[in-house]
């Protein structure tokens, strides 16, 4: 009996031995899983960024959650995030065209951009600096690193051609490979002389899309009047900064350059943040579809037109995964 006992005892022992491990096991199974349905979320929602102007173009601040619409495709949307200033970091492409047009300004355009970088570029933001000329070159790796940020600008020489479309795509391209959860803007300085892009317009404008990037177009024109001036390509720019809901500005000179970019740089501080999971949830397609987005501003006093009263700025759309 006792040899028995001894025996059963000792298998006891080894039963309980090879059931340990099980649970440890187990536990360590949990947190992909959970990670795996915050990614799933993340991905599912559709972030809206908006800037909303007054009549006489000041930014407008201070309206709640309730003042917004979103339609998806004419189909009004729940809103599930609302930020009234989105604290989201900014990745931001700065284009820089030092083509042969620009070359009298050039000096001073590099200066203002040093110093938009030193304004703009606060913990958490990243910037990366591109020279537009014969070739689209990046200067600089995404960074927060002002100095080595205005090294770059200052190493800009200048050249011949001006291939403003190929710009967009690389930019849009270098942006859509950043972290999720982070603004994407790119800059574009430039007399808006297209000239030797292999890409198209519309390359650009489905690039810059894709990415969720928002387009900030500086038009400087040392040619005033049009006949000397590329005006298609101004049309082309105007266009992609309208649909990625970014902003146009004319400077008068290039001396105002400093005060445009200040105010960018307090466009991107104040802009809201309007997050929905698409309802009815966009088909399944191998190809990318595109979907339109409409934000409005409403108002509860059927005598206050809000529609009249605000011009708001966002993204006009965008393409669901599939090939491009």
């Amino acid at each position: 009996m006792k040899r028995s006992a001894l025996v059963a005892a000792c298998l006891l022992s080894a039963a309980l031995l090879v059931s340990l491990p099980a649970a440890p096991q187990a536990r360590k199974l949990a947190p992909p899983q959970q990670e795996d349905r915050r990614i799933k979320a993340e991905v599912n929602l559709v972030s809206v960024i908006a800037s909303v102007l007054d009549k006489n173009g000041r930014r407008v601040t201070d309206l709640p959650k309730e003042a917004f619409e979103v339609h998806e495709e004419g189909v009004k949307q729940q809103v599930e995030v609302f930020e009234a200033e989105t604290q989201q970091p900014l990745d931001l492409a700065l284009l820089i065209d030092s083509s042969l047009s620009t070359l009298k300004e050039l000096a001073f355009e590099k200066e203002a951009a040093a110093r938009f970088i030193r304004q703009t570029v606060r913990p958490g933001d990243r910037l990366a600096v591109f020279e537009v000329s014969d070739v689209v070159t990046q200067l600089s790796e995404f960074s927060a690193n002002v100095a080595r940020l205005e090294e770059s600008v200052r190493r800009i020489e200048g050249g011949g051609g001006a291939p403003l479309y190929d710009a967009i795509v690389l930019g849009s391209q270098a942006l859509e490979k950043r972290p999720l959860g982070r603004r994407r803007v790119l800059v574009l300085v430039t007399d808006g002389g297209e000239t030797t892009s292999r890409a198209k317009f519309d390359d650009a404008r489905r690039a810059a899309l894709a990415a969720g990037t928002m387009l900030y177009t500086i038009l400087i024109n040392p040619v005033k009047s049009e006949g000397g001036r590329n005006t298609a390509g101004e049309h082309a720019l105007i266009t992609i900064t309208e649909v990625t809901g970014g902003s146009m500005y004319f400077p008068r000179d290039v001396a105002a350059l400093n005060d445009i970019f200040d105010r960018m740089d307090r466009e991107l501080r104040t802009q809201y943040r309007l997050g929905y999971y698409p309802t009815p949830r966009p088909p399944q397609s191998a190809a990318a579809t595109f979907r339109r987005i409409e934000v409005k501003v409403i108002s509860s006093d059927a005598a206050d037109r809000a529609a009249d009263r605000y011009t708001i700025h966002h993204r006009k759309g965008y393409f669901t995964p599939g090939e491009m």
